[in-house]
């Protein structure tokens, strides 16, 4: 663990500095007069774990994150922190006393300060070697020790998101509440920096709450991925599990573009143009939505009269990948993504196979693509 903590690494109980079990939020729902924009929302992010609220603009994330730190009060529900309550109905513990670091889109650092400066700025009853040893430490771990001087405007983007998490992780936060900190850098320095930052939480042991509307920046940051939809949590797993066994179409296009179509569900099977499916989970003559991941349809250029095919009719490459249009024996078109190095060529006929595992069949009243 990394000694810039020091002693009160993030998510101590206060009894005899053991481990304590982290951020734990229960039943919390909160309204703007008559709508509810947090709806009975429960999770656990235990010490040295990273997860992702993630959803689209207006789902409550946001909310969610500012009743945890103390910002929006609570109305129903409760919040511990390293078994400590911090809030239920008539008893909230102040914002500055929870000792939670926030780092925002708008990083809000202090432009007419140097960078030592912002990092110290909540340090104020630490002595002034005690405060220029801590500052010190931090700007080592971060790695700008050597920018300790400069204003916020001489340092790059990166640089300056560092320096915001340097001045949050100053008073030894027991939690980290990050919103939607990355967005402002481009894509390449985003996923640099984000590793970075993630990484030194994890390893300082910071139970840590990452709110994003990014799919790609939840299932690549998250060890475990909690989605919201109105209010509400739909789904909480490790990004494998939303993978595998997604709770609706929203979640099954998190993973890139799908393939979709309509059917009705006849003695536990569906019929696609892709193929039989089973759905046994569902009713006979329930009309559903059939998704299908692109890795589900394997091509085989090898067809020999057997199973499903179709010609290629449009081919377009680009860089590792090649975008294929397949018009099929039975009249659709479907659109796929593969391999460049595979032998594909307009004109060219092909077979596929398909994965029932990456087939995922949907009621159509739960068509609830944002």
């Amino acid at each position: 663990m990394s000694t810039a903590f020091g002693a009160n690494t993030a998510g101590t109980s206060g009894t005899g500095g053991k481990p304590g079990p982290g951020l734990e939020i229960s039943g919390l729902t909160h309204r703007y007069g008559d709508t509810r924009v947090v709806d009975d929302v429960s999770l656990a992010v235990a010490p040295g774990e990273v997860h992702c609220l993630m959803g689209p603009s207006g789902c409550g994330k946001t909310t969610t994150l500012r009743i945890v730190a103390g910002l929006a009060p609570l109305q129903e529900g409760t919040v511990h922190l390293g078994g400590q309550m911090l809030a239920c109905p008539g008893m909230s513990v102040p914002c500055e006393q929870r000792r939670i670091g926030l780092m925002f889109q708008d990083l809000a650092l202090f432009p007419h300060l140097s960078i030592a400066a912002n990092v110290g700025f909540g340090l104020k009853s630490m002595g002034r070697s005690e405060r220029r040893r801590r500052v010190g430490e931090l700007l080592r771990l971060v790695e700008l020790e050597r920018h300790a001087d400069k204003f916020p405007h001489q340092l790059s983007g990166g640089e300056q998101q560092r320096a915001a998490l340097a001045r949050a992780l100053a008073p030894h936060p027991r939690l980290m509440l990050l919103d939607e900190p990355f967005s402002a850098l481009d894509s390449g320095l985003r996923a640099e920096v984000r590793e970075h930052i993630l990484g030194l939480l994890r390893e300082a042991g910071v139970p840590t709450l990452l709110v994003t509307h990014d799919p790609d920046e939840a299932v690549n940051a998250g060890d475990k991925v909690h989605v919201m939809q109105e209010g509400a949590l739909v789904q909480s797993a490790a990004p494998d599990g939303l993978y595998r066994d997604p709770a609706n179409e929203f979640i099954a296009n998190f993973f890139g573009p799908t393939l979709k179509f309509a059917s009705r569900v006849k003695g536990g099977l569906v019929t696609t143009p892709l193929g039989m499916i089973a759905a046994p989970e569902r009713s006979d003559g329930e009309d559903v939505d059939i998704l299908f991941r692109t890795e589900a349809i394997h091509l085989r250029a090898d067809y020999r009269g057997d199973g499903l095919a179709g010609h290629i009719v449009g081919c377009r490459r680009v860089g590792p990948a090649c975008n294929l249009s397949i018009r099929l024996d039975n009249g659709s078109t479907i659109a796929l993504r593969k391999p460049s190095d595979s032998p594909h060529a307009v004109g060219m006929r092909m077979g596929f196979e398909i994965d029932q595992r990456f087939a995922f069949v949907f009621g159509r009243s739960e068509d609830q693509a944002i």
